[in-house]
């Protein structure tokens, strides 16, 4: 199966991604054992089950992005150190494309650990009868869209974002986005865990010309 990854090229990933999902399990195991969190207690804050958890850790089920997403939240890593995945394009830039098995890729774009983190994602087309599984968690999401139609779930809203579209909203309303049936999707994600925002610091003046 050859997959089209952030930098434009094709690769044949089908062996990197099972390899890469199989050893998250043991990886989550050992992050919650060195951080002496309950299952209960992250189950709490990633809005996963415990039972879903024990089922991620045991490698008996692959984690899903929209599991690994508040896990990384909840352990104050980056997702690309989470997942382990291995670099790819050009070497001169340190960023790690993670290929999901849904086919969606994630490109990190921060490396510390806490605060604010940016994320590119690129979803596949979806279908518009898709049932959104709506999550919550803690923290406060700012999503861009770059190319394609993003549809996103917020509450009661149902709505539809396209290029140069933003929404910012807290990540503690249940919400669930996706790709449509008119294609892929591409969008930015700044993602604070602990309700961090993005602050506006300058603007240009009314009337000043441009």
């Amino acid at each position: 199966m050859q997959t089209l990854l952030p930098n434009g090229k094709l690769g044949r990933v089908d062996e990197t991604i099972d390899r890469t999902l199989d050893a998250v399990g043991p990886r989550l195991k050992r992050l919650r054992s060195q951080r002496g969190v309950t299952l209960a207690g992250l189950a709490a804050q990633t809005g996963i089950s415990a039972s879903t958890l024990s089922r991620l850790e045991a490698g008996l089920r692959r984690p899903t992005l929209e599991q690994l997403l508040p896990l990384a939240r909840a352990y104050g890593v980056t997702l690309d150190d989470l997942v382990d995945a291995p670099p790819t394009g050009d070497p001169r830039v340190h960023l790690r494309p993670i290929a999901c098995h849904d086919g969606s890729v994630v490109l990190p774009l921060t490396r510390r650990a806490g605060g604010i983190q940016a994320y590119k994602f690129v979803l596949p087309a979806g279908s518009d009868d898709a049932e959104p599984d709506l999550r919550t968690h803690e923290g406060h999401d700012w999503v861009y869209v770059l190319d394609g139609t993003l549809r996103l779930v917020l509450g009661e809203h149902d709505l539809i974002l396209r290029p140069g579209e933003v929404a910012e909203f807290d990540t503690r309303t249940p919400h669930w986005f996706g790709a449509t049936s008119a294609g892929p999707v591409e969008f930015l994600s700044l993602i604070g865990r602990q309700g961090e925002r993005a602050h506006v610091r300058a603007a240009p003046r009314r009337g000043t010309a441009r």
